[in-house]
């Protein structure tokens, strides 16, 4: 018997009344699915409903793939791949394995010789670097910064000092209740010369995309991104 297939399907970064980021391609795969691994169960279900016309809820094998679940458990997900069933992972909102736990799930594949099938849908992280305005050629993701505020400080500044000095654009993120505190942060630590992004809500109706220098910032009133999905981008110079 063949293995399956393992389909790596964008979520949605949000919900809008009418189907703005998915090609209908994807979708069409997504609705034959009866093996899905997805970081959040309840946002998984919810997207099935807002697709339509998918397997009912109750004939799909959900596995839960998450930053805490164990390498054993994630091992025993090959079971239905190696079994013949084709199967998708549903990231909690964005690109599966770009900066989600689904890439564990994709090197296990690879071992295994399970075709491995990248679908196109939203990601944040590059929709923002088109917006920028940055160096497209050479740029780097960070993921989180650390809480701490003087920890998180000094990482902006040694990110600054690394693309001022290599001309490579840097990426990051922030939980959406602290976004106000990042910005904060930057605008106090960054050399005016410097340039930042925020893109906020991409992809929805209140999306909003600002890319300015620090001293152009500095001299106007700042957005409130207080809880909602921001990726901030810097470009030193």
């Amino acid at each position: 018997m063949n293995n399956g297939t393992l389909y790596l399907i964008p979520t949605t970064l949000g919900k809008t009344g009418e189907n703005n980021s998915i090609p209908e391609y994807t979708l069409n795969i997504l609705r034959k699915l009866d093996v899905m691994m997805v970081e959040n169960l309840k946002s998984a279900t919810s997207l099935l409903q807002w697709v339509g016309d998918t397997v009912p809820e109750y004939e799909i094998d959900f596995y839960h793939l998450n930053k805490n679940t164990p390498e054993q458990e994630i091992h025993s997900f090959l079971k239905p791949l190696l079994d013949g069933r084709d199967a998708g992972i549903l990231s909690e909102a964005g690109a599966p394995g770009v900066a989600d736990p689904g890439a564990k799930m994709v090197k296990l594949a690879h071992q295994y010789q399970i075709n491995v099938v990248p679908l196109v849908g939203p990601s944040s992280i590059l929709l923002a670097l088109m917006a920028s305005g940055f160096n497209g050629q050479e740029f780097a993701f960070h993921g989180y910064l650390p809480m701490d505020q003087n920890k998180r400080r000094s990482m902006i500044t040694q990110l600054e000092g690394e693309s001022r000095r290599h001309g490579k654009t840097q990426i990051f993120m922030e939980a959406p209740y602290r976004n106000n505190e990042m910005l904060k942060d930057i605008l106090s630590t960054c050399s005016e010369a410097t340039r930042l992004c925020t893109a906020t809500d991409i992809t929805l109706p209140t999306e909003r995309i600002i890319s300015k220098y620090i001293s152009e910032w500095k001299s106007s009133k700042l957005p409130d991104l207080h809880k909602r999905p921001t990726i901030f981008i810097l470009y030193g110079q």
